[in-house]
C-alpha cells in the first residue's frame, strides 16, 4: 500500500530556502547530472508549507527529513551567518549536503571543494584553491592561485579574487568587488565575518568582522 509520499529514484535532493537564491540553486541543481532530482525546498514560515514554488513543494525542515529520508541538502541561503545557522539545524535533523558545481564552470584538478559548497555558472577557478563548507561563490566570480576560502563564506556576483588571499570563515563579498594578490610569504587576509562592499577594491588586509566600501576599500564610517 502507497505511504502517500512522493516516491522519487535516489539520489534526490532537497534546497534549504524557498527565495530567490534557493530558486536560482534548484536550477543550478538541474544542471548537474550527479545532483539528483530537486524534490522539496524548506521554508521555515510554516505558511508557505504545502505551496509551490517553480513546480517544486515546500515543505518544513521534519517534513522534508520524514518525506525524503534519503535526500541529499544543498542551501539556498545568501547570508553567511544565516546559512551557519540553517546547517546547523539541518545537520541535527539527518541531513547530509551535496556540493554542487555548475558543468559551466572552469576549474583545474587542483581545487578541494568542502561540502555543501555551490559553485554557479560562469566561474573560473585557476589552482590549488582550497573551498570550505558551505561557500558559495554566485555567477561570473574569477579566483586566482593559492586562495583559501573559510566555511561559509560568500562571494556575490561578479567578484575578481587574485591570488594568494584568505577570506575568513562567514566572510561575506559583495557584487563586483576586487580582491588584490598577496605575496608568496603573506596572503592578503580578509578577516572573519568580514563584509566587503560592493565594488570595492580590496588592497590590504580586512579585520575580523569589518565592513569596508570604496576604491580602495575603507572601513566604513
Amino acid at each position: 500500500m502507497s505511504s502517500g509520499l512522493l516516491e522519487v529514484a535516489s539520489p534526490a535532493l532537497v534546497v534549504y530556502g524557498a527565495g530567490g537564491f534557493a530558486r536560482e540553486v534548484a536550477w543550478l541543481a538541474e544542471s548537474c547530472p550527479d545532483a539528483g532530482p530537486v524534490v522539496a525546498m524548506i521554508d521555515d514560515d510554516p505558511a508557505r508549507h504545502g505551496s509551490i514554488v517553480n513546480g517544486i513543494p515546500i515543505f518544513g525542515l521534519a517534513e522534508a527529513r520524514a518525506a525524503f529520508p534519503t535526500a541529499r541538502m544543498a542551501i539556498g541561503i545568501g547570508s553567511p551567518q544565516g546559512r551557519q545557522a540553517v546547517a546547523e539545524r539541518a545537520a541535527a535533523a539527518g541531513f547530509t549536503f551535496a556540493t554542487l558545481v555548475h558543468p559551466r564552470v572552469e576549474h583545474s584538478r587542483w581545487i578541494e571543494f568542502g561540502e555543501g559548497a555551490v559553485i554557479c555558472a560562469g566561474n573560473i577557478l585557476t589552482t590549488n584553491i582550497r573551498l570550505g563548507r558551505q561557500v558559495q561563490i554566485n555567477l561570473a566570480c574569477t579566483v586566482g592561485h593559492d586562495v583559501d576560502i573559510g566555511d561559509f563564506a560568500t562571494l556575490s556576483p561578479g567578484v575578481n579574487c587574485s591570488g594568494r588571499v584568505r577570506i575568513g570563515a562567514r566572510a561575506y563579498i559583495g557584487t563586483n568587488a576586487s580582491i588584490i594578490n598577496g605575496e608568496p610569504d603573506r596572503p592578503l587576509i580578509i578577516g572573519d565575518d568580514a563584509v566587503i562592499g560592493a565594488s570595492a577594491c580590496v588592497t590590504r588586509d580586512v579585520a575580523p568582522g569589518t565592513t569596508v566600501v570604496g576604491v580602495p576599500a575603507r572601513p566604513r564610517p
